[in-house]
């Protein structure tokens, strides 16, 4: 399990993690890092589970640190130099603006993304990150970064393939962050893998 707490006035968010039974590492990663008038979230899945998946997930969240303020494809650009001779990682990077009030995310290979709306009745309810096939470290595709505007109240759900992919239902936006990050875990995790939720709420700025 983890913790989560608020990126000044932007985001409330939580995670939650699980190594793979067994496992004291775990292979699974994620970063929280403001940066001026926004915040970036990332979730990171190193190939396989153990110790050598737990060192490239945290040299992975060691490139991202200090430059959240760059876009997300040059974050995995950026990323997929320094992972080369790995043995890879697929991640989801989401960048939330302050300014333009807008969420732009991008992935490549499973980790879900899911952008659940505040006010289901209004137009789309809910968004999928749609991630591009590839291992960032050895292959790295073309990337189509997606942009939606972002609401106070809308829910961002990051979520490695440790979780059933039926957890996209399981998601009650009335709880915190913390609160859904623990129960898609608790609900959802295979048992069979590493394991990582993210939760973040867009609360606007101050």
């Amino acid at each position: 399990m983890g913790s989560g707490w608020a990126v000044p006035s932007l985001i409330e968010w939580g995670v939650a993690m699980q190594a793979f039974s067994g496992q004291t590492d775990s292979g699974d990663g994620y970063l929280v890092e403001a940066y001026p008038d926004g915040v970036l979230v990332a979730a990171v899945d190193g190939l396989g589970h153990g110790p050598k998946a737990a060192v490239v997930a945290e040299a992975t969240v060691a490139a991202l640190k200090g430059h959240a303020c760059e876009s997300v494809e040059l974050l995995l650009k950026r990323c997929h130099r320094e992972l080369r001779g790995t043995r890879g990682v697929v991640m989801s990077l989401a960048a939330f603006s302050a300014r333009e009030e807008t969420m732009t995310w991008v992935g490549v290979g499973n980790v879900t993304g899911l952008l659940l709306r505040a006010d289901q009745k209004a137009g789309r309810p809910r968004e999928a990150l749609l991630p591009r096939g590839g291992v960032v470290g050895y292959h790295l595709p073309s990337l189509y970064p997606a942009v939606h505007p972002i609401y106070r109240g809308d829910v961002l759900v990051f979520a490695t393939d440790g979780l059933r992919s039926s957890f996209t239902e399981g998601v009650v936006l009335s709880d915190s962050p913390q609160q859904i990050a623990d129960h898609l875990l608790e609900a959802y995790g295979r048992g069979t893998d590493d394991a990582l939720v993210l939760a973040a709420r867009y609360v606007g700025s101050a």
